[in-house]
């Protein structure tokens, strides 16, 4: 049975000492300039005041209002008369004055962007 010998560890290489001239004389790296942020542009169809019709105007007035103030005057009129479902918040309880708008006695927070669309004009 033959010895075979180990080979001796490669010594690792000393840390060269990198003095404060030679820091100053390396070239600083180049950063990518990022370009600045732009603001995003409003949809116009959303901001475009849609008249309600007479049942939805009935809870959010009737004076023209972009969709996303009627959905915002919704919800307060939901929170007000304490419409959620107390067990499942994501559902709405729709009392008369939703009913008229919504057509059923509970709906979805997800359905009722689509059944408010039927009622502006």
């Amino acid at each position: 049975m033959a010895t075979a010998k180990k080979a001796p560890a490669a010594k690792a290489a000393p840390a060269k000492k990198v003095t404060a001239a030679k820091k100053a004389a390396a070239p600083a790296k180049k950063v990518a300039a990022k370009a600045p942020a732009k603001k995003r542009a409003v949809n116009a169809a959303f901001m475009k005041p849609l008249t309600p019709s007479a049942a939805l105007a009935a809870v959010v007035g009737a004076t023209p209002l972009p969709r996303t103030e009627v959905v915002s005057k919704l919800w307060l009129y939901i929170k007000k008369h304490k419409l959620q479902d107390a067990t499942n918040k994501r559902n709405i309880n729709s009392d008369d004055k939703l009913k008229a708008v919504f057509g059923k006695a509970q709906v979805t927070m997800f359905e009722m962007a689509g059944l408010i669309g039927k009622h502006l004009s």
